[in-house]
């Protein structure tokens, strides 16, 4: 099997939320934790998956707080249990970025929009994104991911894309096949 990245500890690894971690609600938003529900095989394949990256970074359009669906302060708890989730199966998030804002609203955080992998970058100086893999769902996440220079990972879902990635997979778990 061909690698399409030779990951080495250089690497970061970007990662949208919704359809890649969890599962996505379409029409809707997860909105409590308790709704919160990990795609097959995420926990279990991240620490092997993790490992291989210097840095694990999620980034993630959330418009249900412009909305008034849900706080700031309620998406940063649901994120702190999902990062702790992540931390007991033996797997490390860096940090999490959201774009709270609806889409088309200003300051313009929302994927594909580069900004919250500036912020990333901001924070953690080594990040390299010629050395960098987007996983999403979507076209804004394989947009994100190539406007950046990242290789780029599309996990099939019900979205439709019209974006070619340089890879595309049923599941998360399968990556580690291809780094």
């Amino acid at each position: 099997m061909d690698k399409f990245a030779q990951v080495d500890a250089d690497w970061t690894l970007f990662l949208d939320r919704d359809g890649v971690i969890n599962e996505r609600i379409f029409g809707g938003y997860v909105l409590a934790y308790k709704d919160f529900r990990f795609l097959d095989g995420v926990l279990e394949n991240a620490p092997s998956i993790f490992s291989c990256f210097c840095r694990v970074i999620v980034v993630t359009n959330q418009q249900c707080v412009a909305k008034g669906l849900l706080s700031k302060e309620g998406l940063d708890r649901l994120h702190n249990e999902m990062m702790l989730d992540f931390q007991k199966a033996g797997a490390k998030i860096d940090r999490v970025y959201a774009a709270l804002e609806k889409k088309g609203d200003p300051p313009f955080m929302r994927k594909p929009n580069g900004r919250m992998a500036e912020f990333a970058q901001r924070d953690f100086p080594e990040i390299d994104f010629s050395k960098s893999i987007m996983v999403g769902d979507t076209d804004g996440d394989l947009q994100f991911g190539k406007n950046l220079g990242m290789k780029t990972v599309l996990i099939e879902s019900a979205e439709k894309t019209t974006i070619v990635p340089d890879l595309i997979l049923n599941r998360f778990g399968d990556l580690i096949d291809f780094i």
